[in-house]
């Protein structure tokens, strides 16, 4: 939008403009709609207003601070993390087993410890599939908050 200010306070077509700083028509047409100019028309622009380089130059837009999660994006984080961590245990379960098993299918040890290990995994995985829960949505944030005595 500077553009056209400075374009209309000289007094200059569009036309005119674009001749003087080497560019298209449509070019400063562009730049005026807002669209980004290059750094070569910044400072072609620059050079026939008269003006510093920064007042052409398009400022990067400020960071909007999205880094506060949504309760919704919290549970499905927090849903992929339980997934991510039955997975894991589930194949060094099999793993394991196949390896002990094989190398020691005569010991009745092993079926006790990978059994028990067998219930823990099934634990794990109603936990994980949210077919059982033992806390509720939320409680690391509370928890986190009590510790600090103020609202995160």
């Amino acid at each position: 939008m500077i553009v056209r200010k400075l374009r209309l306070k000289k007094g200059w077509s569009q036309s005119q403009l674009g001749e003087m700083a080497g560019v298209t028509t449509r070019t400063i047409q562009r730049i005026e709609q807002g669209h980004r100019p290059s750094m070569e028309t910044c400072k072609a622009l620059a050079s026939v207003f008269e003006v510093d380089l920064s007042l052409l130059q398009p400022e990067d837009e400020p960071m909007q601070d999205d880094t506060e999660l949504k309760m919704d994006e919290q549970r499905a984080l927090m849903y992929a993390k339980r997934m991510k961590e039955f997975i894991e245990c589930l194949i060094t379960y099999v793993v394991l087993a196949g390896v002990f098993f094989v190398v020691l299918y005569d010991e009745p040890v092993v079926y006790i410890i990978f059994g028990g290990l067998g219930i823990g995994l099934i634990i794990q995985g109603l936990i994980a599939f949210e077919v059982v829960s033992f806390m509720r949505p939320g409680w690391e944030r509370r928890l986190a908050e009590r510790k600090l005595g103020r609202k995160l």
